[in-house]
């Protein structure tokens, strides 16, 4: 029989409060009267099966007051006849005993020392755990939204129903549509996208940006005869009318809103706006530049406006300074966390104010005014003939690291296309290709909504073209290959200085970069930038009738976008003896599960996984090193534990050379299948891992160099010469990879830190903090031998021209910083009389490779990379103070830390003095 509820538990729905008991209750399968024989600890209520109750201590502090409980069996059901619940807690007549006498509690003993340590180490991973659980709530890919598919185009042929009635040269003709239009059907690009329906701007829409004035005077331009038109286009600066400019401005204006509209409302993914006449040059209550209405401009105020957006990106790459634009925001009001709504970043032709539109206004120092003062970013080319690496580097260290910290919620892009070779207008050398490159990097921008409007181009030939290699990229095709390797020029890197040195105080994102002042000295800079003002003599660039044909066939479709491959069977390999090593093969199957839960995977081409052959590993591994992994196979757990223990951090079991071997395997059918064009790009979810393992060695839970094997495959089968970029974004340093191929000048590697010295490879491996403003940087040659060519000479696009003051010193650029001391200096002892060797072999295994020197005994052995024996040294001497013959980095084996400190400084010094014969660098 249940009891019905105590008057102390609150009823709620069907919820019924309950006194919380605590912890020390107990039942107790006793006979009644047999009470007395129960040992009873402080703070605990002991009932009896038979119906009696212990009398209980005071009510337990840990007793709360009264909490819901959801369907819970009644507390008074469970209590012994006579025994009712109260409100603190169950209660009854206490029972005779010993007079009620109260034994007093037993003494807790404090713990040891371990078992607090223990505690501690609990409490912090407990700690740990929680925060990394916290993070992850917010990482889960399931709660996103969905992804809009689908690229817009619009485009409207009325938009070809004016011309120039008295210049039918006039380059701003209706054949720039027409022929763009066959372009983009002719490459099969029409049919792939999305048809978006041209419509009227409202004059409530064109008067979010110009003037009631302005707009009344363009209205009644419709109703004038052609003489009336010229003399009013004449009052202006290169502007023609005609009576139907003012429709086809409108229409423009009203289909890049349009398209904005479909974009923001998530029908499209992006979009292209097929429109004329241009417009970002067009002001308030001013046409100007062929421009009549500012569509660019009127989108970004719409966007802001009417969808409630707070943050608009607009990209200006015409080869014109789009001034209409940056006049209408130069000082945007403010409207969300103390940020101008409205950024706007222009990369144009200057020639230090010689180029049209000739003004101040143009140049890098007009960062806006007031509350905008920041948001626009001027980049002036001061020459012509810039280039596609001058552009690329324009986008990667200046607009893109602002972009990112901006956080756009819409691009838009002021898309002229008259920077394009061959253009009679901008006398630039832009490739075609060159603007699916930089449309494809705003694509990161935004969640890819990203919306282009036609403006500029007067080359048919290289207009068409450059239209086409953007919407490509636009509808998610790979980018076409660039012309070859190459830097951006001496000028290009002058701009891109002063422009960095101007905006670093407004973006943290730039602050970290140093700039000098121009050198003259600079080898080769003051012949390309000529005598005059830094603007060379004009050049002569092929004229439309003589350039040569850009018709290259675009890269081929593949059928599938992106291949996947997978195999069970590297689940085999195991550590048998810590089931929670973090490497196992949840790794692996737990990746896959979510590429499946979140549809990826059926988008997928599946590529077939197979074994690498012996001929396939000794691509990058040696024979003995392949044959002992391989004699792994059948050992006992004992022997498998001491072929694990000759490496660093590696454990082996009977499987683990034939997992290897299927990893290396299937990123190798990866590189078939990107190779053979089945598959635009691809993804192998392999383990044993691989960037740790040496040509001869295991080493950080890798076997096999799968990564290093795929570099070498790819040069081998490609069948011509083959430059391969290996990106290496693991947080710990690929230390085989770049062993691999240091001395290879094919392959170029990169890590996101920077630890090592310059390699022997003329600088093809690398590692580099912030990788999107790696060009931005000066590097002089640290620790590097003379032979060995710098960063600088090395990679040209790293050449900055210095024009500043740094705002970082060297000694911050290190991801890892020394310890400036630590309590074990007093071990380091004297150099010795006899000095240092550092062509010393390990005197242990003889090995002349990554050796170090302790600094208490002075002994020569090898790295933990190599055979460990110093790592073994330490732990047996207990010397803890080392020396790296590689690059002078001192290592304390008790403080797990890099150490940098004045007692080091004598040993450092002589080191530094035979392995380069010049003293050590002051800032070291």
């Amino acid at each position: 029989m249940v009891s019905p509820t105590p008057p102390s538990a609150h009823v709620q729905g069907n919820c019924v409060a309950q006194p919380r008991l605590p912890r020390a209750v107990r039942m107790v399968s006793l006979r009644a009267g047999q009470s007395d024989s129960i040992r009873q600890r402080p703070g605990e209520t002991i009932f009896l099966k038979g119906g009696e109750q212990v009398k209980p201590f005071p009510p337990h502090p840990d007793l709360q007051p009264l909490t819901p409980t959801c369907n819970p069996p009644c507390l008074a059901a469970a209590m012994p006849p006579g025994v009712s619940p109260g409100p603190e807690g169950p209660s009854a007549p206490a029972p005779s005993g010993r007079a009620g006498r109260r034994a007093p509690p037993p003494p807790r003993r404090s713990p040891g020392l371990p078992e607090a340590k223990r505690r501690g180490r609990a409490r912090r991973l407990h700690q740990e755990v929680a925060e990394l659980q916290d993070g992850l709530q917010h990482l889960d890919l399931a709660a996103e939204k969905p992804v809009p598919s689908g690229t817009g185009l619009a485009y409207d042929k009325e938009l070809t129903s004016f011309h120039c009635l008295w210049d039918k040269s006039f380059p701003e003709c209706p054949a720039r549509l027409t022929s763009i239009w066959t372009k983009l059907v002719e490459d099969g690009l029409v049919e792939r996208c999305v048809p978006v329906q041209a419509r009227l701007a409202t004059e409530e829409e064109i008067l979010l940006v110009h003037s009631p004035q302005f707009l009344a005077l363009m209205a009644s331009t419709a109703d004038m005869e052609e003489g009336k038109l010229r003399a009013l286009s004449d009052t202006y600066d290169s502007v023609y009318l005609h009576p139907n400019s003012y429709h086809c401005a409108r229409l423009a204006a009203g289909t890049v809103l349009a398209v904005v509209d479909k974009v923001l409302s998530g029908e499209l993914r992006n979009g292209l706006a097929l429109i004329r006449p241009p417009g970002h040059h067009a002001q308030r209550e001013r046409m100007e530049g062929y421009c009549l209405f500012n569509h660019v401009a009127i989108a970004a105020r719409h966007a802001r406006e009417r969808r409630g957006l707070q943050r608009v990106l607009i990209v200006d790459w015409d080869v014109h300074h789009g001034q209409g634009t940056q006049f209408i925001f130069e000082d945007d009001p403010r409207v969300s966390y103390n940020t101008p709504s409205v950024l706007y970043f222009s990369v144009h032709r200057y020639d230090n104010g010689a180029f049209w539109p000739h003004l101040p206004d143009s140049d890098s120092s007009a960062v806006g005014r007031g509350q905008g003062c920041g948001f626009t970013i001027n980049l002036p080319w001061n020459q012509p003939g810039m280039t596609d690496a001058d552009y690329i580097s324009a986008f990667l260290q200046l607009l893109l690291p602002v972009a990112f910290e901006f956080q756009p919620q819409l691009v838009l892009v002021a898309a002229g296309f008259d920077a394009a070779i061959g253009d009679p207008k901008g006398q630039m050398l832009v490739s075609p290709a060159c603007f699916a490159h930089l449309t494809h990097m705003l694509l990161a921008l935004a969640g890819g909504k990203v919306v282009l409007a036609l403006e500029g181009g007067y080359n048919l030939h290289s207009l068409t073209e450059g239209v086409s290699a953007a919407l490509g990229s636009l509808l998610g095709d790979p980018c076409p290959p660039l012309a070859g390797p190459a830097a951006p020029c001496p000028s290009a890197l002058q701009s891109i200085s002063k422009a960095l040195g101007i905006h670093a105080q407004f973006w943290p994102s730039l602050q970290h970069v140093e700039v000098s002042a121009l050198s003259t000295e600079d080898e080769g800079v003051e012949e390309a930038l000529g005598e005059t003002g830094g603007v060379p003599s004009p050049v002569e660039l092929p004229c439309p009738e003589a350039l040569p044909s850009l018709e290259a066939p675009p890269p081929r479709r593949p059928p599938a976008c992106t291949g996947l491959v997978y195999d069970e069977r590297m689940t085999q390999h195991y550590n048998m003896w810590d089931s929670q090593h973090p490497e196992r093969p949840q790794r692996v199957t737990r990746a896959l599960s979510r590429l499946q839960e979140l549809g990826l995977e059926r988008r997928c081409l599946r590529l077939p996984p197979r074994l690498a052959t012996e001929p396939e590993l000794l691509l990058c591994h040696s024979p003995e090193y392949v044959a002992r992994l391989r004699a792994t196979v059948g050992l006992r757990p004992r022997e498998l534990h001491r072929a694990g223990s000759r490496y660093n951090s590696v454990y082996m079991c009977g499987e683990s050379f034939e997992a290897a071997c299927l990893a290396a395997g299937c990123v190798l059918s990866a590189v078939d299948a990107v190779l053979a064009g089945q598959v635009q790009n691809a993804v192998a979810v392999v383990r044993p891992p691989g960037h740790h393992a040496e040509p001869d060695a295991a080493c950080g839970f890798c076997l096999f160099n799968s990564v290093a094997l795929a570099a070498r495959y790819a040069q081998q089968v490609a069948g011509r010469p083959l430059r391969v970029l290996i990106l290496d974004w693991d947080i710990h340093h690929g230390n085989g990879i770049q062993h691999i191929f240091e001395e290879d000048p094919r392959v170029a590697t990169t890590w996101q830190q920077q630890q090592s010295p310059w390699p022997r490879a003329s600088g093809h491996c690398w590692e580099t903090p912030h990788w999107p403003h790696l060009q931005s940087w000066h590097y002089p040659c640290l620790h590097t031998p003379s032979p060995v060519l710098s960063m600088p000479s090395a990679w040209p696009a790293l050449c900055t021209v210095p024009t500043g003051p740094a705002f970082v010193s060297m000694d911050a650029l290190y991801a890892v910083t020394p310890l400036s001391w630590c309590p074990h200096l007093s071990s380091v002892a004297p150099v010795p009389p006899a000095g240092l060797d550092i062509l010393a072999p390990c005197q242990k295994c003889g090995c002349q490779g990554e050796n170090w020197v302790c600094l208490t005994c002075y002994q020569v052995l090898c790295s933990r990379y190599v055979a460990g024996h110093m790592v073994a040294h330490g732990d047996a001497s207990g010397h803890p103070m080392v020396l790296s013959f590689a690059d002078l980095s001192a290592w304390c084996y008790d403080c797990e830390a890099y150490i940098h400190h004045p007692t080091l400084l004598p040993a450092k010094i002589l080191a530094h003095r035979l392995k380069f014969g010049n003293e050590l660098p002051a800032l070291l």
